[in-house]
């Protein structure tokens, strides 16, 4: 083989695991208490539940930062979890919507397209502290209403889920 062509598929495998997710297509089983059930359909799960994660595992997705007020909390927040986006591409989630259902069993049916369109967390923490039950965590579902004006709507209060336990993929 010449080296022009080791070189050419060299570079051919290492696009190709830079595309891949972060699992592979496995997802591996969480250490910890499972703080979120991801089912319905998707692709990649770790129990006979669908994906289940603990803090842990969903930190390793990749933290982000999301500064924004609410309407549940005074001033502007510091909030840091992971986009559900990169949550649901890590789960091969294939469908239009979420329904997210918290710790009361309140449910919100959220479309997918949400997640693509703006960058929703899961989030984790609140102004550094992690998000306990009595703080609306483990996690709480946060969008980023003071950057776009869109989301400073009604019509978006119902989806900010907190006490986040699953979300059912349809």
């Amino acid at each position: 083989m010449g080296i022009k062509l080791q070189n050419y598929i060299f570079l051919l495998i290492v696009l190709a695991a830079a595309a891949l997710p972060t699992f592979a297509g496995a997802l591996p089983q969480p250490q910890d208490k499972p703080i979120l059930t991801i089912s319905g359909a998707i692709a990649v799960k770790n129990s006979e539940a669908g994906a289940v994660f603990d803090r842990a595992l969903l930190e390793s997705l990749g933290m982000r930062t999301l500064k924004t007020s609410t309407n549940w909390t005074t001033g502007v927040k510091t909030f840091e979890g992971i986009l559900v986006r990169d949550v649901l591409r890590h789960v091969g989630a294939k469908g239009t919507s979420a329904v997210a259902t918290a710790l009361n069993d309140y449910s919100a049916e959220i479309p997918l397209s949400d997640f693509e369109k703006f960058d929703v967390l899961l989030a984790l923490r609140m102004d550094g502290r992690d998000l306990l039950p009595r703080d609306r965590g483990p996690i709480w579902i946060v969008y980023p209403r003071d950057n776009n004006a869109e989301l400073q709507d009604a019509r978006y209060d119902h989806r900010w889920v907190w006490q986040l336990t699953s979300l059912t993929i349809r």
